[in-house]
């Protein structure tokens, strides 16, 4: 993928942030960390179903696929509830904060090396904020070359610093280019 179209990416994620920002009760500082969660959610999913397609086949009538499979193979084991599909694909009415809270606290279950790490106070937006989110997650190519959600963190970071910077405070990450 093309430097151009992961700034396109990247423009589109911060939009969609700061969307969310406006349409919620949340301070500037604490914005970045849903879309971020969400963002881990639908990189780790991506993963998840790569490997998913590799093992299909592979279970026998005395074993099966499990979340050993998956963690040997350097993936996350994502249950059914914490796949990004299922949280995209909600009934109407659904309440979209309370299944993506369950679904980070089913990934640490899972996966307790992130035990108490991921963001779970996806609650406090609103649903209509939270599905849009979704949409526009789903719709970003996985095809990033490199690591795609490295790449990403540091563009919300900076873009955070330079939001901070415009208000008067101090950014002690010159490394980033805040």
């Amino acid at each position: 993928m093309s430097q151009n179209n992961n700034n396109q990416i990247e423009s589109r994620l911060w939009s969609a942030a700061d969307e969310l920002r406006a349409n919620s009760k949340l301070k500037s500082s604490e914005y970045s960390v849903p879309v971020l969660g969400l963002i881990f959610l639908r990189y780790a999913d991506h993963k998840f179903t790569a490997v998913e397609a590799d093992l299909v086949g592979q279970s026998t009538g005395r074993r099966k696929i499990g979340p050993t499979d998956y963690q040997a193979r350097g993936v996350m084991y994502l249950p059914p509830e914490a796949r990004f599909s299922a949280l995209l694909n909600l009934p109407e009415g659904s309440n979209i904060g309370q299944a993506v809270n369950e679904a980070m606290r089913a990934i640490e279950t899972e996966n307790p090396d992130l035990k108490d790490i991921l963001p779970k106070t996806y609650n406090r937006l609103e649903n209509s904020a939270l599905s849009e989110l979704l949409k526009l997650l789903n719709s970003i190519p996985m095809d990033i070359e490199g690591d795609a959600f490295g790449k990403i963190y540091e563009y919300f970071f900076r873009q955070v610093c330079y939001e901070r910077r415009a208000k008067g405070w101090r950014i002690l990450y010159p490394h980033l280019h805040c």
